[in-house]
């Protein structure tokens, strides 16, 4: 068979491709060298490889200069493999994530990392936060709510018993597919996943596959491992497990809700300077009297302060004691938000500032 014939216009295109592709490769490899003499002197003074509030930086100017056609998404895309590769030349950094893998936690690590570090996967979000303070690992990406199924009772029990802080977050969308070894549903006999995703697909379960028998797992990944090896079984997974263990989707998006997301958060040793655009987490706690929670909050509408979540928790110390789980815009070290903390320390038993960081909804996927 013979080559199309390919126009002069379109030889014309690819030449001037070619010769850009050239620059740009050029470009990187300087940028890649100015990396590695940053890390030089970053290993004089012992300071970390990666400043998250930095690279939310680099990414909002080159955003704010982009005149397209490529969208947000797409240099955030882009910019972020650019700097995970830089990155990775002064040094690998390490994550560990609630595996195994194949899990919508190893995508919250792929999209706040880039590519070119080291994700280890562990059993729990215990461990995960475990290997982080014990220096094993840099970082730790954990789920911490859900916008369907509300929050993971185990990452916040996990922030209040470490000494952990955010460093960021992960807004992820949650892709569920029905994935099985042939693509149909003869001869399935069980849909096996987290109860949390069986949670989220219940409307679509209860009127497609209504017959089928439900199990509940420790991670979808593992449902899609089960899936691999057994025909009979179905897992819901999102496209990473499809790919990794070799399924094939029945249905795609069959969770309830389309805008079902997942927020992840990014713990780690450091704290996270001011980016321009921040969110701070705390945990604190009041006596039990008339007014406390009113008091607690006080401070927050004093000083034009905006809560983006507010949830209780029981502390553990006692009975119907309650922890408060609040996030806030704006950075600790912001004058308003500085002055509203200081006069929360007068009126909480307990107080904790989990941590600022740079916020997620300015990462707009592609």
């Amino acid at each position: 068979m013979t080559e199309p014939k390919i126009s002069g216009d379109l030889l014309q295109f690819r030449d001037q491709i070619d010769a850009i592709d050239q620059q740009l490769l050029q470009l990187l490899n300087e940028r890649a060298r100015l990396a590695q003499a940053i890390g030089h002197v970053k290993a004089k003074t012992d300071a970390p490889v990666m400043r998250p509030e930095r690279e939310a930086q680099v990414l909002d100017k080159l955003n704010a200069s982009n005149t397209g056609p490529l969208n947000v998404g797409h240099i955030n895309l882009l910019f972020k493999q650019i700097m995970s590769a830089c990155r990775s030349l002064e040094r690998e950094v390490q994550v560990a994530f609630l595996g195994p893998l194949g899990t919508y936690s190893e995508q919250a690590v792929w999209r706040f990392f880039g590519h070119c570090v080291v994700a280890e996967p562990v059993e729990s979000i215990e461990e995960a936060c475990r290997q982080v303070q014990a220096e094993i690992t840099d970082f730790a990406v954990v789920p911490v709510e859900n916008s369907t199924e509300g929050s993971v009772a185990r990452t916040l029990d996990a922030l209040v018993g470490s000494d952990l802080l955010i460093c960021g977050e992960v807004l992820l969308p949650i892709h569920h597919q029905l994935l099985c070894q042939t693509g149909s549903l003869e001869g399935i006999r069980k849909i096996c996943a987290h109860p949390q995703a069986l949670a989220q697909c219940r409307n679509w379960l209860r009127q497609y596959a209504p017959g089928i028998e439900q199990e509940a797992v420790s991670s979808n990944a593992q449902g899609a491992s089960m899936a691999q090896q057994d025909a009979t079984i179905a897992a819901i997974a999102g496209e990473a497990a499809k790919d990794r263990y070799q399924l094939k989707a029945f249905q795609e998006h069959i969770q309830d809700d389309v805008n079902n997301t997942t927020r992840f958060l990014v713990l780690g040793r450091q704290a996270t300077g001011p980016s321009g655009a921040d969110k701070t987490s705390l945990v604190a706690s009041v006596p039990n009297q008339p007014g406390a929670v009113y008091k607690m909050l006080e401070p927050f509408n004093a000083e034009n302060v905006s809560l983006t979540r507010l949830e209780s928790r029981p502390a553990k110390t006692g009975k119907w004691e309650y922890n408060f789980f609040i996030d806030l815009q704006g950075h600790q070290t912001d004058a308003a938000v500085a002055r509203a903390l200081d006069q929360l320390k007068r009126t909480t038993s307990f107080l904790r500032v989990l941590g600022s960081y740079p916020a997620a909804q300015r990462d707009v996927k592609a």
